[in-house]
């Protein structure tokens, strides 16, 4: 059965772009968020688009996507409180639940279940590619779940992402984008270390940058970030540093979870933590760059 009639809930920075391009595909679209300004602005962008009033307005949808900041709102989103009054409440049997969050694996797989338990089908779909990506429908959606969900799902998700990549059962596209992340911090953590070092010494970052690019220690990091948002003093990737380090919180509590050793990602979780816990919470994660010298990286 196709989708036509889709409800979003998450209009911020990555939300309202990726429900943009639903709006302009055609999709028939119910949108809420906590901030009524970004429902207002949305529906008077795209005046196809209503508002919900309440979660009764999600009862004809044929799909639900969420793009929230973490597993406890997606619950509590879904499921409200212990008296019930979530949106999962007023969807109609079959109704597909497509997680687009930053959520925790384990605790998807356990409201997959859930879900499942009310006639509801779920699959977790967080991307990369940041807020330029949402904008310019760029973006890579790792997802998680039934092949044949994900076959249901994939229009909906091919108007917002160039990529769709399966990762296997639930939970593991939040896995895979929690892992993803742990490697992209770990980088810029050693990139950070790599270029004040080489100031130091009296090699400027430019230059130095320049090295890595040309030899074996160039990664996304290198190429994309430092030049582009670190070094010019932007800092305007559109992805917070207090985001990244719960990512890495994620991969490491993972790495718990199943009793795998997480050397390396303990210390990239320990050091962007104590960043995250004294940087404004605007800090854009290209901060590090300033920030993690100022600290001092080997405390």
């Amino acid at each position: 059965m196709s989708i036509d009639r889709v409800g979003f809930i998450g209009l911020g920075n990555m939300g309202a772009p990726m429900a943009a391009h639903l709006a302009d595909g055609g999709y028939r679209l119910t949108v809420m968020d906590a901030a009524s300004g970004a429902v207002d602005a949305f529906v008077a962008g795209h005046p196809a688009a209503e508002a919900a009033a309440g979660p009764e307005a999600f009862a004809g949808v044929q799909a639900l996507i969420l793009m929230l900041p973490n597993s406890a709102i997606v619950e509590e989103v879904l499921e409200g409180d212990i008296e019930g009054d979530g949106v999962a409440d007023a969807l109609p049997p079959g109704c597909l639940v497509i997680d687009m969050s930053s959520s925790e694996p384990l605790r998807t797989r356990a409201l997959a279940a859930r879900l499942h338990a009310r006639g509801l089908s779920m699959l977790d779909a967080p991307v990369s590619g940041g807020v330029r990506g949402a904008k310019a429908g760029t973006l890579s959606a790792l997802v998680g779940g039934p092949q044949d969900e994900l076959a249901r799902a994939t229009p909906l998700l091919r108007a917002m992402a160039r990529t769709i990549v399966p990762v296997g059962d639930i939970g593991s596209g939040h896995a895979a984008k929690a892992l993803n992340n742990l490697v992209s911090a770990a980088t810029i953590s050693i990139t950070v270390e790599a270029l004040a070092l080489g100031e130091s010494f009296g090699i400027s970052p430019e230059t130095m940058t320049h090295v890595l690019n040309s030899s074996s220690g160039r990664s996304n990091t290198s190429e994309n970030k430092v030049s582009q948002f670190m070094t010019n003093g932007s800092f305007d990737s559109g992805f917070s540093l207090r985001l990244m380090s719960k990512d890495v919180d994620i991969a490491v509590d993972l790495a718990r979870a199943l009793s795998r050793p997480a050397e390396i990602a303990d210390g990239v979780a320990r050091q962007w933590r104590r960043i995250a816990g004294t940087a404004p919470p605007q800090a854009d994660h290209t901060e590090m760059y300033t920030l993690l010298t100022e600290a001092g990286s080997t405390r």
